[in-house]
């Protein structure tokens, strides 16, 4: 079903994706340069072109970004410049596995990034174990990763049972070989994986819960795409109401290094 949505509600999906990661990313930041009294060097590790790195560079952060897409990167450079902030932005070709070398010695990171990446990388574990190894001394992992219990509930809406099932019962939460996604989470599992390389998870939040299963035709109009948005916003951080956290297509995790 979420595979058949149309613009409108691609745009209204990335919106609320992109605005409640940044408003948790805004708030943390702010708190730790109180707290550092300086900018923080922040590490975008499969940053694309710059949707989550060029806000914080505007906010004053330094920002190293890898990405293994030159494309990617050349987009980049260009929105960095466009805002006036080429200067706080480091672009380097990478991925997880060259990400060590290619920062060489520099001193800890304040806050990595890992967003939409452990569900591709080959190794997640060693992804993580890099990561964790780049962080300072109370530095925070920013952690997005697409969940399985929405896939689930997405394909059996689409009358797709056995697909819904395969989402369900497979290790790796995919429905077969042509599933666009290698790799689907439970709650759980990566908050393990993240203890399991020395980082404590702070806070833990679903995204997408409703918008990715809304036909496009119901939300038109920009108050229905802020209604849905303010909707989601509620249901996520209801403490009464946890599984409809686990219901969003996506969750964003917040772990630091102690």
């Amino acid at each position: 079903m979420a595979d058949d949505q149309g613009r409108p509600h691609r745009a209204a999906s990335t919106a609320l994706r992109t605005s409640a990661v940044q408003r948790a990313l805004d708030e943390l930041t702010a708190r730790r340069r109180d707290e550092l009294g300086r900018p923080l060097r922040v590490l975008d590790l499969g940053g694309g072109t710059g949707g989550t790195a060029v806000p914080l560079a505007v906010a004053g952060h330094d920002l190293t970004v890898v990405d293994p897409s030159p494309d990617a990167l050349f987009s980049l450079r260009r929105r960095a410049a466009e805002h006036d902030v080429e200067t706080r932005v480091r672009a380097l070709q990478g991925d997880t596995e060259t990400v060590r070398t290619l920062v060489g010695d520099d001193p800890g990171f304040d806050l990595v990034c890992l967003h939409g990446t452990l569900e591709v990388v080959d190794d997640p574990a060693a992804a993580l174990e890099a990561v964790a190894a780049l962080l300072g001394p109370g530095g925070t992992l920013s952690l997005v990763v697409a969940q399985r219990l929405h896939a689930v509930l997405a394909r059996a809406l689409a009358g797709e049972f056995e697909r819904a099932r395969a989402v369900l019962t497979r290790p790796d939460g995919r429905w077969g070989d042509d599933d666009p996604s290698p790799r689907r989470y439970d709650e759980e599992t990566v908050l393990a994986l993240l203890r399991d390389h020395g980082l404590e998870p702070m806070s833990s939040t679903g995204l997408r819960a409703f918008t990715d299963l809304v036909p496009s035709a119901l939300v038109d109009s920009e108050s229905d795409r802020a209604a849905l948005l303010d909707l989601e916003d509620a249901a996520v951080h209801d403490p009464a109401h946890p599984l409809l956290g686990a219901l969003g297509s996506a969750l964003h995790v917040l772990a630091t290094r102690g």
